[in-house]
């Protein structure tokens, strides 16, 4: 009786692993795999927006990919594998958009190993005292597309729906499109009214799990923005073949960059953006995965190549687009892989972190 029943069981079990080998969302050889990988590190996370952004780093010659193990694929993400500077490090393509970035960086450091990120690629330009191709670094990061959309009729001295549930704030400020009317002059109401910025809630690792915190402005890592400092006399390209921007680029470190799931050509938005939060760059992705890394612990930092100027008309370099993405993206790379190039070792780095981590608590 007791040999029947371990054979049932037995069967029950191959039945249980075949289903699990079948169905689950991450099978055993991909887990497999991953632990494998691991073993080669800790890794440095290098997150990009799209392709364009991405190959000029995995075919420039600071790239090396891993010869056993030069990607891996999850969940629609392929994660390169290689190195950069003598760096162990982990590239991998978001996608467009904060969601996407969001997804892409929490699967990298769920899975992986990952002692700090770098973000990089192109972005808009908010700030008359820079221009096409310079690299941007800013200190902090906010999500500006999380908005109250208030009642006509309602003003600044009128509480917002759930305000004082703590749900919802004015602290942050408000964008009138009433003040945007043409012509300008006398103020006449707009039925759009105004929409309140708010901040986004974040869950820290360390932190009571379902105990939100409200955060606008994401700062990077305070001492990886100080290594920045040390690349701002790296030169940067400004021609391809024998077309040149009218200037020399150059790697800036800036106070504020901003994010949302809009493209912005605007340009009187571009002007508000700069005069109510002083932004200089902005972009669809950076902030998503500022808040992953700071919810998560991990150091960030973002690089953005400004593909455009801040004022209205532009310039004659704009209607270059593929010459000006080129640059752009070519000076992204260099200011990334210059940084990386003056990084600790990852065993200092993880030191540090840890360190830090511990003097919180």
């Amino acid at each position: 009786m007791a040999s029947k029943r371990n054979q049932m069981l037995s069967i029950l079990l191959v039945l249980l692993i075949l289903c699990f080998r079948t169905n689950a969302y991450y099978s055993p050889e991909l887990l497999s795999r991953i632990h494998q990988i691991n073993q080669a590190g800790p890794y440095l996370g290098l997150v990009i927006p799209n392709k364009f952004e991405m190959y000029p780093l995995l075919h420039s010659p600071v790239f090396m990919a891993d010869e056993e193990s030069p990607y891996i694929d999850i969940s629609g993400r392929r994660f390169r594998i290689g190195s950069v500077m003598n760096h162990r490090v982990i590239a991998v393509m978001t996608g467009l958009g904060m969601i996407n970035a969001g997804v892409t960086t929490q699967i990298l450091l769920g899975f992986f190993p990952v002692y700090g990120v770098i973000h990089f690629g192109t972005a808009g330009n908010a700030n008359s005292d820079l221009h096409i191709g310079d690299v941007t670094i800013p200190r902090q990061w906010a999500h500006t597309g999380l908005w109250i959309w208030q009642k006509y009729g309602e003003g600044e001295n009128d509480e917002l729906p759930m305000e004082e549930s703590g749900d919802y704030t004015r602290d942050i400020g408000y964008l009138n499109f009433a003040n945007y009317l043409v012509p300008a002059g006398k103020h006449i109401d707009n039925l759009l009214n105004n929409v309140w910025f708010q901040p986004d809630e974040i869950f820290p690792v360390n932190g009571t799990p379902e105990a939100r915190e409200h955060v606008f402005w994401i700062p990077v890592s305070q001492s990886y923005y100080e290594l920045a400092q040390k690349i701002e006399n790296v030169k940067l390209d400004s021609c391809v073949n024998t077309t040149c921007l009218s200037h020399e680029p150059r790697i800036v470190r800036v106070e504020r960059g901003c994010s949302a799931n809009v493209f912005v050509a605007n340009a009187a938005y571009k002007s508000f953006l700069h005069d109510k939060f002083n932004v200089t760059t902005f972009d669809m992705e950076s902030a998503g995965v500022a808040m992953i890394c700071l919810s998560e612990g991990k150091p960030f930092i973002a690089m953005r190549a400004l593909v455009a100027e801040s004022n209205a008309e532009g310039s004659h370099e704009e209607n270059k687009s593929d010459i000006i993405t080129e640059i752009a993206t070519k000076n992204s790379v260099t200011a990334i892989s210059q940084f990386i190039n003056l990084l600790p070792s990852p065993g200092v780095q993880i030191f540090n972190l840890y360190a830090n981590h511990v003097s919180d608590i």
